[in-house]
């Protein structure tokens, strides 16, 4: 067994909870702190031991230790980990941790950890890099790997090229089964998550796919060009991610080619890469909704913490602060009615909850692609018919209920009213925010919640005093 085949033997096999680890190596580390003065502290006996944890762990298990651990006791941990693995790992952590990692690293470091790492992997750490050490590590792969990792470079984040694999498992349309193992034989092993061989021309064109179980369980002289399926989605390099996304939903996918403008193989997408992106463009679209960022660590600084997240809040205060004027346009009405301070919460909340709702189903049919200009206007049409349903019957419960505490048959008809006006603008406000974020280029996802906000807040206080100043003052 060579080196490589052993480390992908041992990263293979499945670890313990990584939280027992955790829990062990924090108990490690206290002794580097220990509450009696002048005790002696055995730094390499400690560094040893954790040495020895760190070398059962999975890279993705590492991953999650060093993501959990504050700066000082995460360098330590990185420190034991060996050049062969430490590429693996920066793959594995997320973007604010790995900008940690790296900066405690040399430059000769950083392109060393990069030499177990294929094209499209190193391709994945450049936009972390120095653009210098990027060019370094590109001249230091041989003339394939070069070629490779230019083209990986090559394309922008969210497309096809940039989850692209260039190990790919191919046979010519033009043999037969026998042949056909033949050329798995040449292998050292099958590239991950080859369910099928993609099936060639002489100009190596893709003419369709033969899933391995069909090669195992035929007669051995019976000719491929029988056997492939002629029917495969196949992609180009410059095909938007999400949408792949979709298609590997779609159709159950677990590898699917990628060619060039010709039609050429130049590599394949995997299901795991697909949901490795999936998981990061929702963790980043829920960190988003919040006004956080992907790259904030969470043992960074509180100033860099409170750096990221003030834009955020400005926004929010913004947006607050005119909201709260509107209620001081009506601050007369208030004092002569003080039922009118209790009661108007109520008409902006329950607008902001059903203006979410649409919100949220806008946004997850623009991301399955399906709103377009057609149905657009009936959607629309859908959404005002079932806010105003909802306005008729629950402001109706709402007004009975004003009524009820307040013996006020006027304020109970200003509450059922208000409350069904800013339902209404809550739909089209839950309906156009995110349909105009995305027709600029911005995603729908980040960022509607809070202008929703505003919106059903804003407009729910004006609705609501703006009728008691008609029909109670």
């Amino acid at each position: 067994m060579t080196p490589a085949q052993a480390a992908r033997a041992r990263e293979a096999a499945p670890s313990p909870a990584p939280g027992e680890y955790l829990a062990e190596l924090e108990m490690l580390f206290a002794r580097l702190h220990p509450e009696e003065e002048g005790a002696v502290i055995d730094t390499a006996a400690i560094a040893s031991q954790v040495k020895a944890i760190v070398d059962e762990l999975h890279p993705a298990d590492i991953a999650h230790v060093l993501e959990s651990l504050p700066l000082e006791a995460r360098l330590l941990v990185w420190a034991q980990i060996g050049p062969d693995r430490e590429g693996e790992v920066l793959l594995e952590v997320s973007d604010a941790v790995r900008e940690t990692l790296l900066a405690d690293m040399e430059r000769s470091e950083i392109v060393a950890a990069t030499h177990e790492l294929d094209a499209d992997e190193i391709a994945d750490l450049a936009p972390d890099l120095p653009d210098d050490v990027v060019k370094e590590i590109v001249e230091s792969q041989d003339v394939t790997d070069r070629a490779q990792l230019q083209a990986a470079l090559s394309y922008p984040e969210g497309t096809v090229g940039s989850l692209m694999e260039f190990e790919v498992a191919s046979i010519p349309e033009d043999v037969d089964c026998e042949a056909a193992l033949q050329y798995l034989r040449k292998y050292d092993e099958l590239p991950g998550q080859t369910d099928a061989l993609f099936v060639v021309d002489r100009d190596n064109r893709v003419k369709g796919r033969l899933p391995l179980n069909t090669l195992l369980v035929t007669n051995p002289d019976v000719a491929v060009s029988g056997l492939y399926e002629s029917e495969v989605a196949t992609f180009v390099p410059e095909s938007d991610a999400d949408e792949v996304a979709q298609a590997f939903e779609r159709y159950d996918l677990i590898s699917a080619p990628v060619t060039d403008a010709q039609g050429r193989l130049i590599g394949r997408v995997t299901v795991d890469t697909v949901l490795e992106y999936v998981r990061d463009r929702q963790e980043q679209q829920e960190l988003g909704k919040v006004g956080l960022r992907e790259d904030e660590d969470l043992f960074a600084s509180v100033f860099q913490s409170a750096k990221n997240r003030g834009p955020w809040l400005a926004l929010n205060l913004c947006t607050a602060f005119i909201a709260s004027r509107v209620v001081g346009l009506f601050e007369g009405s208030i004092a002569q009615l003080a039922a009118l301070a209790a009661l108007m919460p109520i008409v902006a909340g329950i607008g902001g909850n059903s203006g979410n709702q649409t919100t949220t189903l806008i946004v997850r049919a623009l991301a399955l692609g399906q709103v377009s200009m057609q149905n657009a206007r009936r959607l629309l049409l859908k959404e005002l018919g079932i806010s105003t349903l909802n306005g008729v019957v629950w402001g109706g419960v709402l007004g009975i209920a004003a009524w009820a505490l307040y013996r006020n048959v006027a304020l109970g008809g200003v509450m059922a009213l208000a409350m069904l006006l800013n339902l209404v603008v809550a739909a089209l406000a839950g309906f156009f925010i995110p349909f105009l974020m995305d027709r600029f280029g911005r995603d729908p996802a980040v960022g509607s919640s809070v202008f929703l906000t505003f919106i059903t807040d804003s407009m729910g206080f004006f609705i609501f005093l703006g009728l008691a100043t008609i029909f109670l003052v």
